[in-house]
């Protein structure tokens, strides 16, 4: 008999004698024994309580009731700071433009930046699309309306959009820089 079927027999021989009677079925591996809370492992379900899932639910409704607006203010503050950048890129691209205008030194009627010819008037870049909307690179998601010697560009998707916009007002008089304006009132951007 070998060492392997001799330690079997005295395993089966120790427990039959705590008065344990086991069987043989290989598909049980608990042998029918309890576990150690009392309960049968073949009888114990898998799974969540009602209980469990209605307080996961209400925790996770919680949740988004204080998500929710922070994320919608979220959306607000990257429209501002979406018509900041576009003001600050006005003023870069009328600077650029006047000190290509001043560096000729012939006082042209265009300036090329980037492979583009930009519209001059007296010395910055006009309110058209060949003046200063052709100096800025990317304009997606503005919408520009000229009127007069300004050009608005409104932000795209905007619940007000005339306080989420910024005016760029072309140069009237040599001389006088073209004008930037911000809202100062963003409530409804």
């Amino acid at each position: 008999m070998s060492g392997a079927s001799r330690h079997c027999e005295s395993h089966y021989a120790m427990h039959k004698h705590e008065g344990q009677e086991l069987t043989s079925d290989v598909d049980d591996p608990f042998n029918g024994l309890p576990h150690m809370d009392g309960n049968d492992m073949r009888n114990r379900q898998a799974g969540f309580t009602l209980i469990e899932l209605v307080v996961v639910i209400t925790i996770l409704g919680i949740l988004a009731a204080f998500a929710i607006p922070r994320f919608t203010q979220l959306d607000s503050q990257a429209r501002i700071a979406a018509v900041s950048a576009l003001g600050g890129s006005l003023q870069s691209a009328a600077a650029l433009a006047h000190a290509q205008y001043l560096a000729s030194g012939t006082s042209p009627a265009f300036v090329t930046m980037d492979g583009q010819a930009i519209t001059l008037s007296h010395g910055y870049p006009d309110q058209t699309a060949t003046g200063i909307q052709n100096a800025l690179q990317d304009i997606s998601g503005f919408t520009p309306t000229v009127a007069g010697t300004a050009v608005t560009f409104t932000k795209n998707g905007a619940p007000t959009p005339a306080t989420c916009a910024v005016t760029y007002t072309a140069s009237a008089v040599l001389g006088l820089p073209a004008v930037v304006t911000l809202p100062v009132v963003t409530a409804g951007c």
